[in-house]
């Protein structure tokens, strides 16, 4: 069969663009049953119905062309725009995992040099930066399952490979919530079970990095998981609370401002281990972290996350304190500074939170009384104020926990973070230059 043209569409196709934009998944259905129509039929300006449908944010309509055969990396686009772009685009996270499940390439660039990460990135769609930059193919793993040239077993066995491909595609990268993944899974939360994985890990770091095009990012997050692999291995062994252990350590806040002092430690020690020394990625989180003061911004944990995920939007975000979920949306009910994702995780902090709970309440009072003060002054002084505008609260070094921006008492700031350490650590392998330049990002949307 001759190559769809630019334009070339039957009367039928053209019905099937038609229902695609409406939504009527049954009429597509009926139409791609005929034998006038090509699932990969192209319109005048070189699109397919699969990326009208991920433009339009039609999950189900994706789903039944991706079951035609739908091309997912054909770009014959007027501009080199591919499905998975126009699904970034969108900002539809089910589409842009769909299409990336079916085998979309995520390094094509377009007419102006732009992956579909990068396109995503440029209209704010950083959730599905995310996905994109996380991908990692199930088949990738898979082949680990099989004996490999001279081996008479396979590195990792089948049962597996689910958990693992699991943690190795979340976008969470909060300790605690990796670690409360291995533990709420009876295959992966056995010590010679994290032996295997870790192994697998560090395996596919070596091939990131002696690959003709090297992978850093996927190469930092595989050894990020593979080190609290490593520390779930040594709980397991040595505590008899197992890995409840570890996740106590990791949320145990300091007496004085509820900063978790030993996560901060835990991660920076991660970084600080990372294999190649020689890699431009490792020299540039080292230059952002290793000048700041541990309770200090940006946390190793951020820099990290941002690094990995390609997410720039941090701000406008809320995550849970314990497990780092993003968009929690639930505050303690004594000091309205700190937000969860639910009770449990609530439950789970509290240990350390209690410390530091009305401590943090009365700040927030502090603070809102200063600012009425503030706002109350400057309408009796002027005359041409803005009515009842608010103003914005100025930054304090208690700013990251307490933002009051609306009449209810609730914040807007990050959780946990921000604070001012007593004393910095030493950090004997990380370079102390006083640079503050951040990690160059996977996708960053400066045009």
């Amino acid at each position: 069969m001759a190559p769809p043209k630019k334009g070339d569409v039957t009367a039928e196709e053209s019905e099937l663009l038609k229902v695609i934009s409406e939504g009527n998944v049954q009429e597509a259905g009926r139409l791609l049953g005929s034998k006038n129509v090509r699932v990969n039929c192209l319109d005048q300006h070189g699109m397919t119905p699969l990326m009208h449908a991920a433009y339009k944010g039609k999950a189900e309509m994706c789903k039944l062309l991706l079951q035609h055969g739908a091309d997912v990396n054909c770009n014959e686009h007027e501009h080199g725009y591919t499905a998975l772009m126009f699904a970034g685009l969108s900002g539809s996270k089910e589409i842009t995992r769909m299409i990336l499940e079916a085998g979309a390439e995520i390094d094509v660039v377009n007419s102006v040099g732009r992956t579909a990460a990068q396109m995503a990135a440029f209209v704010g769609q950083h959730d599905c930066v995310t996905i994109i930059n996380n991908f990692f193919s199930r088949e990738r793993l898979d082949c680990y399952t099989k004996p490999q040239g001279l081996d008479k077993e396979a590195k990792l066995p089948v049962k597996l490979a689910g958990p693992l491909h699991k943690i190795i595609i979340t976008t969470n990268l909060h300790p605690v919530a990796i670690v409360l993944m291995v533990k709420e899974n009876p295959l992966l939360a056995d010590v010679d079970a994290l032996r295997k994985c870790y192994r697998v890990l560090d395996l596919i770091i070596e091939k990131c990095m002696k690959q003709r095009e090297i992978n850093e990012v996927l190469a930092m997050k595989m050894h990020y998981l593979s080190y609290i692999f490593q520390k779930c291995i040594s709980f397991l062994k040595e505590h008899e609370n197992k890995l409840d252990g570890l996740v106590k350590s990791l949320l145990k806040g300091r007496d004085t401002d509820g900063f978790p002092y030993y996560q901060e430690k835990f991660i920076r020690e991660c970084i600080r281990k990372f294999p190649w020394c020689e890699a431009t990625l490792l020299q540039q989180l080292v230059r952002t972290i290793a000048p700041v003061e541990i309770g200090n911004d940006p946390t190793a944990l951020s820099v990290l996350t941002q690094t990995i995920t390609g997410q720039i939007g941090f701000m406008d975000a809320e995550f849970c304190t314990a497990c780092g979920k993003k968009e929690a949306d639930k505050r303690c009910s004594i000091c309205k500074t700190v937000i969860y994702c639910n009770q449990n995780c609530q439950k789970m902090h509290w240990f350390t939170h209690k410390k530091v709970c009305k401590k943090l309440k009365e700040s927030r009072e502090k603070h809102e009384a200063k600012e009425k003060s503030k706002q109350k002054g400057k309408q009796n002084t002027s005359e041409t104020s803005v009515g009842e505008a608010e103003t914005v609260p100025e930054s304090t070094e208690y700013s990251s926990t307490i933002h009051p921006t609306s009449k209810d008492g609730s914040d807007s700031g990050d959780i946990g973070t921000g604070m001012i350490a007593e004393a910095k650590t030493p950090q004997e392998d990380l370079t102390t230059e006083k640079q503050s330049s951040h990690p160059v990002a996977t996708c960053r949307a400066e045009e």
